[in-house]
């Protein structure tokens, strides 16, 4: 059986669809993972090996292949952690893999199994909706989620603290709230060009170089 797992790949400002598809077949043991992966990706299996050691389980004694489909498209970054994690415990029958298909999964897995923060998070729930998926993201990244989830009657978003934690989720054994989206500060106000009287010249070259985002160089003349 092929388990499948929906996550993301980062293109400048662009989320594309990515399937972590996760095969487990008798043979010598073995954990690979295929489709352009880079360095990052690549250790991925290091950590969730780790993770899944952490809750007391075990990598089955079998070859374990990971496809992350398309295979001609790049892949960078350590959000495919917590997705390789779902679909190798899909394959080993721990998780639903039908409720899977509902969500798209980001973040990067810890040794001891807490899900921590990923770059891309917003973009990843940007995608999920438009796919009509809900996200399954690092807890502390679910008030950025939750900009696009717009409330409770929107996009689904499950925060998770750690691997445990969304496995008693999944299950049933546990829910996890939905985050609250994230607060936006007050802006702090500092001097204002209006406060200036003449230096005309001055603060037409402040106003350029602060529409410009150019640097200033402050110079000073010293008399004879």
């Amino acid at each position: 059986m092929v388990a499948l797992v929906s996550t993301v790949a980062y293109l400048g400002l662009e989320a594309r669809a990515v399937e972590v598809q996760c095969q487990v077949a008798p043979g010598l043991p073995a954990f690979a993972v295929v489709g352009l992966p880079d360095k990052a990706v690549g250790e991925s299996r290091q950590r969730v090996s780790a993770a899944l050691t952490a809750m007391g389980l075990a990598l089955p004694p079998k070859r374990i292949t990971v496809n992350l489909s398309p295979a001609d498209l790049p892949k960078e970054g350590s959000h495919y952690d917590l997705p390789i994690a779902l679909a190798l415990l899909s394959a080993m029958g721990i998780v639903d893999t039908e409720q899977m298909a509902d969500f798209v999964a980001v973040g990067e897995l810890a040794l001891d199994g807490r899900v921590i923060p990923s770059p891309g998070v917003l973009l990843a729930a940007l995608h999920a909706s438009e796919s009509e998926k809900g996200l399954i993201c690092p807890a502390a990244q679910g008030s950025e989620a939750g900009w696009v989830s717009g409330g409770a009657n929107g996009m689904p978003v499950v925060a998770a603290p750690d691997l445990i934690s969304l496995l008693n989720h999944l299950k049933g054994n546990q829910v996890l709230p939905p985050p609250a989206p994230g607060q936006v500060d007050p802006p702090e106000h500092g001097p204002d060009l209006k406060q200036v009287k003449g230096q005309e010249t001055a603060r037409r070259a402040l106003e350029i170089a602060a529409a410009g985002a150019h640097n200033l160089l402050p110079l000073s003349r010293k008399g004879p």
